[in-house]
């Protein structure tokens, strides 16, 4: 009879004790990013919410969401810059949440790795916390976890859930939308988080540029503008309700914006867009220009400049400009909305 080694679960590569110290260095991060209702603290089984609060509303409605951050993962481990990604995954999901009227609540986050290293945890869940915060919502959980064999040691990636609530009588979307109306862009802060696999194979593979080139049209490196991080327009949004009247929102990501304005449009209006209302970033043109990528084919992969699109009376527009201008949100006059069939047609050609 052969001796065999006892097995163990580090020996199968799993480190126990890593998890918790990467535990205790998010704890600071986790502090930040709460809200009154939030009961107890990181470490316990589930997060905890004080639901009482609904009593001030007539009739609550929870909304919830569930999103990653795509492959802008991979940039962040080539760069080992892991601070920021967390803030791309909070805008796709409390900005999902915010498209109908909801008030982003709390979060949850779920992060899988092929070796847990402590301070790379940390740095992700720090950037998942400042998001919490842009958007004024708590991170009440979450759970890291280690994938050896699966995933290689540098690699991870992330995924969120969010709830919201929302009055039943203001719930916002097509319902709402009316024509006559305005559509009003917000500009975006770059890629967001959509479209990277078209992005890293134009510049990474055909070009064979490096992540640290630096890009005159960007005034810093490749890698900086590819990692900037996603702009979070809940608190925006929801301000803009407040102080005026809004039909409708449309977070732009993946589809790019026609089809994403078209999901809250009903069937028998269109929006019409006019591309010479902006000038896409240099980021967008390049993609295309360096790729030989066909407008149609950007469009409906980029978010091309504008990353959140909020429908409102014409009456209200001026308004709404003034509260997003007040607010830091640089904003335009995109388009209005007609009777047709329930699309968003893009018209013209972009501003030079």
């Amino acid at each position: 009879m052969t001796d065999t080694p006892s097995s163990t679960y580090a020996a199968a590569g799993v480190d126990i004790e890593a998890g918790d110290r990467a535990v205790e260095l998010m704890k600071t991060w986790v502090g930040k990013a709460s809200r009154p209702e939030v009961l107890g603290g990181i470490g316990g089984f589930a997060g905890l919410f004080d639901a009482s609060a609904f009593k001030r509303y007539e009739r609550p409605l929870l909304a919830t969401s569930t999103d990653g951050v795509g492959t802008k993962v991979a940039i962040a481990q080539r760069m080992d810059k892991h601070d920021t990604i967390g803030r791309d995954l909070v805008g796709m999901v409390v900005d999902d949440l915010v498209v109908c009227g909801a008030e982003p609540l709390f979060m949850t986050d779920y992060i899988a790795t092929g070796k847990v290293v402590p301070e790379r945890i940390a740095a992700i869940v720090k950037g998942i916390a400042e998001g919490c915060v842009l958007a004024g919502c708590a991170l009440v959980g979450g759970e890291t976890a280690e994938h050896p064999g699966l995933l290689d040691p540098d690699e991870y990636d992330v995924a969120g859930a969010g709830t919201g609530v929302v009055e039943a009588d203001k719930l916002l979307g097509a319902e709402r939308v009316r024509e006559g109306d305005v559509v009003i862009a917000m500009a975006a802060s770059g890629l967001h988080s959509n479209g990277y696999s078209l992005v890293r194979h134009v510049f990474l593979t055909q070009a064979g540029w490096t992540l640290d080139r630096e890009v005159a049209e960007f005034g810093r490196t490749l890698g900086e503008e590819l990692l900037e991080p996603t702009r979070i327009y809940s608190l925006d949004c929801l301000d803009l309700t407040r102080r005026t009247e809004v039909h409708a929102f449309s977070h732009v990501t993946g589809g790019g914006l026609a089809a994403n304005l078209a999901r809250v449009l009903p069937a028998h209006l269109d929006a019409r867009l006019d591309r010479s209302t902006w000038t896409p970033g240099a980021v967008f043109s390049l993609v295309g220009s360096v790729g030989n990528v066909a407008q149609a084919e950007l469009e409906k992969t980029l978010n091309m400049g504008v990353g959140m699109v909020a429908v409102v009376p014409a009456d209200a527009a001026d308004a709404a400009l003034a509260v997003l201008a007040e607010r830091g949100v640089p904003s335009w006059v995109l388009g209005r909305i007609t009777a047709g069939t329930g699309q968003a047609v893009l018209e013209g050609s972009h501003a030079s």
